[in-house]
């Protein structure tokens, strides 16, 4: 079997574009450019997830600052490479790095029309903190915190 393959989305304008590409298949409501992935690789740990040349998923984590004390991470996989156990490696690679980064918390956001999503965050001891919509959006976000580490 194929092992999976995470590479740094970092510099390489190929990476870019597929972490571009997932996020923006998963966070419709919130399409990004590629200048505004490139900004966000500069001031985020981002990851792209591969089985051999296959795009699989993508993840982000966003490190504390002074108004947002928490880490952020954020595990996207493709509806295809879903319940696979692809997300819980991206998962566990950005609570990894959440960790070494410090911080008051760890938190994930979800859209509210990502049912998998959510059920993914909740199974790994995430729980609701708040639901809220970003201006001219129409979809909750729902922001997640980790109860308790495991």
């Amino acid at each position: 079997m194929t092992e999976l393959r995470i590479e740094k989305a970092h510099g390489d304008d190929a990476v870019l574009r597929d972490w571009q590409y997932v996020h923006n298949v998963i966070i419709p409501t919130a399409t990004l450019s590629l200048d505004e992935v490139r900004e966000r690789s500069g001031r985020y740990h981002l990851e792209v997830a591969y089985l051999g040349d296959e795009l699989v998923g993508c993840s982000t984590v966003r490190p504390p600052t002074s108004e947002e004390p928490v880490v952020t991470v954020i595990a996207r996989v493709l509806a295809a490479h879903r319940g696979q156990g692809f997300g819980t490696e991206l998962y566990a690679r950005g609570l990894a790095r959440a960790r070494e980064l410090g911080g008051e918390g760890i938190e994930t956001v979800v859209l509210e029309s990502n049912p998998d999503g959510l059920r993914f965050a909740l199974q790994h001891g995430f729980v609701e903190v708040e639901r809220y919509l970003l201006p001219g959006d129409t979809v909750p976000w729902i922001a997640l915190r980790l109860a308790a580490e495991s």
